[in-house]
């Protein structure tokens, strides 16, 4: 098959999407080949509205059809409490959960001296605006567990302490159903640090 072939040209494209190799790839552009009307091309319309629609929420940074975001504009939430996270992904997880009642802030990653991200490439001074302006009581961070997630958490902390506003962390340490034996040293340890009255 030539570089220009159409369906060589599908594959590859599919296969840029994460989680999708390029065995994974073949396999749904045959699929969908074997029924375009009822997948290609309703697929292809979709991809084609919500490339034209969907926009980062001005407020929060979640992505959505509308700015602000459904979360910002839902009243039935509680708007002193802020949960940070590091990317869209870790938001949508925490409301498929059902777990936040309050709103949430996208920093767009975490601190990574040796990936050069700074403070300033993260939508760091946007959130303590918006603790300044919107009476937010505490602010959530719910980064993750890693090097960088963790002097992430310190440096916001640092960064809103003169804003008096409480700052917490997610728990970390043993999954439900996680056996001790078989968990790492730090997750045993971030267990111990974290418990809590029975």
């Amino acid at each position: 098959m030539s570089e220009r072939d159409p369906i060589e040209h599908l594959i590859s494209l599919l296969s840029r999407i994460p989680g999708l190799g390029r065995r994974s790839a073949r396999r749904a552009a045959l699929r969908m080949l074997m029924r375009p009307q009822e997948t290609m091309l309703p697929l292809a319309q979709a991809l084609e509205a919500a490339a034209k629609a969907v926009r980062p929420c001005e407020s929060c940074g979640n992505l959505d059809a509308q700015s602000p975001c459904g979360i910002c504009r839902d009243p039935r939430r509680d708007r002193h409490l802020v949960c940070v996270v590091e990317g869209v992904a870790d938001l949508w997880a925490l409301e498929r959960a059902h777990a936040h009642q309050g709103l949430y802030h996208v920093l767009g990653g975490v601190l990574s001296p040796l990936g050069g991200v700074g403070p300033e490439d993260l939508s760091i001074a946007p959130l303590l605006a918006r603790i300044a302006q919107e009476g937010v009581e505490e602010v959530i961070l719910a980064l993750p567990a890693t090097v960088d997630g963790t002097a992430t958490a310190h440096y916001v902390t640092d960064r809103l302490r003169p804003a008096g506003v409480a700052v917490t962390r997610l728990a970390q340490g043993v999954p439900m159903g996680g056996a001790l034996d078989v968990l790492d040293e730090g997750t045993l340890a971030a267990a111990l640090r974290s418990r809590r009255p029975a």
